[in-house]
């Protein structure tokens, strides 16, 4: 059975910093028509930056749409047409002020298919040179360190819960597990 929704038609409905909307009309695999609402997005990069000592090095940030403090990997928005290793690099940089001898691309995730075309790349960054952070004028964060095996149990207590970061600390536990 072909279950592709065919594009018949699509109205621009937002267009903002960070996001797109659109509301297309498809033809189902039926024939039947149906809406379905797009959120264009660039997409984004996490950084699984892991010390000598085995400490992951992770942000604290107050996110506005949950309205309290997340602690979360390093991570950043991607501008339309980057590479998404100089966009990890960059972020690194930025928000922990550090460099990184090794980086390793551990893989992509779609957080919302359902309604979203974001798409998220996941590096882990060892040997590791600390530099001087560098945020954008409109970031405030604080850095701390853990030791990946802490931060996997606060994922199994519910501590840990946004996806870039969930997915990001299984994936290298995996990769320095081999």
């Amino acid at each position: 059975m072909n279950l592709t929704e065919k594009t018949i038609g699509s109205e621009k409905i937002f267009d903002g910093r960070v996001i797109r909307v659109r509301r297309d009309t498809v033809e189902l695999p039926n024939k039947h028509t149906s809406t379905r609402e797009v959120v264009e997005h660039p997409g984004g990069v996490a950084i699984v930056p892991i010390d000598n000592d085995g400490n992951v090095h992770m942000v604290r940030q107050y996110r506005y749409p949950l309205g309290r403090l997340c602690l979360e990997l390093p991570a950043g928005k991607l501008e339309y047409g980057e590479d998404h290793r100089e966009c990890g690099l960059r972020e690194l940089g930025e928000e922990t002020g550090m460099e990184a001898g090794n980086f390793e691309y551990l893989g992509v995730f779609c957080p919302s298919p359902g309604f979203c075309q974001e798409l998220i790349h996941i590096y882990l960054a060892t040997d590791l040179k600390q530099g001087k952070i560098h945020l954008d004028e409109d970031e405030f964060l604080e850095v701390e360190k853990y030791p990946l095996s802490d931060l996997i149990k606060m994922i199994h207590e519910g501590k840990i819960q946004d996806g870039k970061t969930v997915i990001g600390l299984l994936l290298a536990k995996d990769v320095l597990n081999k």
